[in-house]
């Protein structure tokens, strides 16, 4: 707990599954949910800051970090977007709160839409950062983004092919992918990625993320699929951000 000082830690019961959760302070509910293929851990330099004004919640999402791992279902459905949204109403619901803010990242951020989509009643605002619309994406996939993106056509092969190939060293896999997204060298530091390596260095948390994007590649885009034609959108206030250097706003 020395990246998070003050923060306590707690296995929360879902409808589906277990979440590890960190939290502190005693403001409004923010919920902060992270990306591939980090954990609670991408919060850690801003978490302290602003748990003086909010109180956070920190959750792995669901077949990471120390998060629970269920099975996959029929077409990869308890790692559905849908799935693991209902994790971070269950989790929020479990802390007494039922309207709350949430600011969330890259897959976290699809995470995110999903619960602004299926549950407005829960969401007062939210941020979505570096990330559009899972539908949007496939539907804009040029060679650019596939290069740049390769993780979203390699973790979706059927298994056991990925998983095999990231099983045999994980740690340089996370290397690879982190030095491609990170655009500030030396941003994370080695207690930080030595976190990561701990929560990915394991066959169940590897075929997890592996599933969470099996998920997006299918029963993901039929949802989104039918929100498009009925022209459901998010109806809370919404603040989108994408990095100046990164591969998403550019796109």
């Amino acid at each position: 707990m020395t990246l998070f000082p003050g923060f306590s830690a707690e296995l929360i019961e879902t409808s589906g599954t277990t979440i590890h959760v960190l939290r502190r302070g005693a403001g409004p509910p923010l919920l902060l949910l992270h990306g591939y293929p980090e954990t609670h851990v991408t919060w850690h330099k801003v978490a302290p800051q602003l748990a003086e004004h909010f109180s956070v919640y920190l959750p792995d999402l669901r077949g990471y970090g120390d998060s629970g791992k269920p099975q996959d279902g029929e077409r990869h459905e308890n790692y559905s977007f849908r799935a693991m949204a209902q994790d971070q109403v269950d989790v929020m619901r479990h802390f007494g709160h039922e309207r709350f803010l949430v600011a969330a990242h890259d897959r976290g951020a699809c995470v995110a839409h999903r619960l602004c989509l299926d549950h407005p009643e829960s969401v007062k605002k939210v941020c979505l950062m570096d990330i559009a619309p899972t539908l949007t994406m496939y539907r804009g996939t040029n060679q650019e983004f596939a290069t740049k993106y390769v993780w979203w056509f390699f973790l979706i092969q059927p298994t056991p092919l990925p998983e095999h190939l990231i099983g045999l060293n994980p740690e340089f896999y996370l290397q690879q992918i982190f030095r491609s997204l990170d655009k500030t060298p030396g941003a994370i530091a080695p207690d930080t990625m030595n976190e990561y390596v701990r929560g990915f260095s394991n066959v169940a948390a590897i075929h997890a993320s592996c599933e969470d994007f099996r998920a997006a590649a299918d029963i993901d885009l039929e949802m989104d699929n039918a929100d498009d034609e009925a022209g459901k959108k998010i109806e809370c206030p919404l603040h989108v951000l994408w990095g100046a250097k990164g591969t998403v706003g550019s796109l």
